[in-house]
């Protein structure tokens, strides 16, 4: 059971690192993947059981979503260019949000 998880965790580890993080700018997905993998492996590891593993299947998914959702924002001298579903967005000081250009995030 357990070199199954493992093989299994690694083959969605491997599959998110290859992918383009360019590309798909929003890391919430991958968050949850990797939140999730690594919670069934502690989970089936601390417990033994499927039970555990699909408990720290799920608390490390949300876990790793809510941690992913907050690295979307970049933080620094561009503190208002954001990116949201996929899109770049530009938050002005008065609250108004336009999209632009995508070049702006990074």
């Amino acid at each position: 059971m357990f070199a199954r998880l493992s093989l299994a965790a690694l083959l969605v580890a491997g599959a998110v690192a290859s992918s383009n993080t360019a590309a798909s700018a929003n890391d919430t997905a991958a968050g949850a993947l990797i939140g999730g993998a690594t919670g069934a492996i502690i989970g089936g590891a601390v417990t033994g059981r499927a039970g555990g593993a699909v408990a720290g299947a799920v608390i490390g998914g949300v876990t790793g979503a809510a941690i992913g959702n907050q690295s979307d924002r970049r933080r620094g001298r561009n503190s208002y260019y954001y990116w949201s579903g996929g899109r770049c967005m530009y938050h002005y000081p008065n609250g108004r949000v336009v999209r632009v250009d995508r070049g702006n995030c990074y």
